[in-house]
Order: C-alpha cells, then sequence, then structure tokens
C-alpha cells in the first residue's frame, strides 16, 4: 500500500523522471527500456506497477504544486532536501516559469570542499513546469531540482 503522505507528481513529470532514469543507466552501460523505467518509477512511488500508478495519477484532480505551504523535495546544488514553498509566483513574461521562495527543512551545504561550509536555508529561484532551473550548476545539473 502507497503512502499518502508525498503528492503525486503529474504523468508527463512522471514520464520525465523515467526518461532521465533511463539515461543515467545508459551512461553507464546498463541500457534499459521504457517500459522498464516507467515500472521503476511506479515502484519508486510504491505502486505495483506503471498502470495502477497512471489510473491513481489520471483519476485524481491535478495537484497543483505552486501553492503556498506545499511541501516538496528535492535537489538543491546537488544536495537533496525538503522543503516548504513559502512564496511563488507566476512569471507572466516567461509563460511556464515560476519565480518561487523555498525554506529547507535542514539547513544545505552549499560548498563541496570538505575544509569549509556555507549552509542555506532559504533560497529563491526560478523554476520551469517541470520544477527545475534553466540555470546549471558546473556539471551541467539544473540548480534546482524539484521531486513532488
Amino acid at each position: 500500500m502507497r503512502p499518502t503522505s508525498t503528492p503525486l507528481p503529474s504523468l508527463d513529470a512522471l514520464k520525465d523522471q523515467a526518461k532521465r532514469l533511463r539515461a543515467r543507466f545508459a551512461e553507464d552501460d546498463q541500457a534499459i527500456s521504457h517500459s522498464r523505467a516507467l515500472e521503476l518509477i511506479a515502484a519508486q512511488y510504491g505502486f505495483r506497477d506503471w498502470n495502477t500508478l497512471h489510473a491513481v495519477v489520471g483519476n485524481r484532480p491535478p495537484f497543483n504544486p505552486w501553492m503556498l505551504g506545499s511541501r516538496v523535495r528535492g535537489h538543491y546544488l546537488g544536495q537533496p532536501f525538503d522543503a516548504e514553498i513559502l512564496g511563488v509566483q507566476a512569471l507572466t513574461s516567461q509563460p511556464g516559469r515560476y519565480r518561487m521562495t523555498l525554506h529547507f527543512d535542514e539547513p544545505v551545504d552549499v560548498v563541496t570542499f570538505d575544509s569549509f561550509s556555507a549552509f542555506r536555508q532559504r533560497v529563491n529561484c526560478t523554476v520551469d513546469e517541470t520544477g527545475r532551473t534553466t540555470e546549471k550548476t558546473s556539471n551541467g545539473r539544473p540548480q534546482v531540482e524539484l521531486e513532488w
């Protein structure tokens, strides 16, 4: 049985996760099919298969992750976080982009050096509809990646 505390992403976001998972396996020369990636995503969310997850997501009212007080998790500069959305604004000049203020439950160390640390607990970012920033770190990863 699936825990209900974490909201499910949209179908598009779930399929995007499967594509990224498939690409990650391919980087390690472990090719998997798209259907296998979908099944792994379903298992990650506690469902027995993709069809069950698809039915649940497809039969619910759309989740609006851009509401004040919503809980999100993801990665900031490659570091995992759980956070609350403190502010959100749809950018009319850039449709599909949102300016957000996130408050991390635990401060995130944004420095990778062993001899130095710099912690952040509140950040502002601009994300697209998939929850990722266009700004990237030096290794090409989005600065913020949300995973509802």
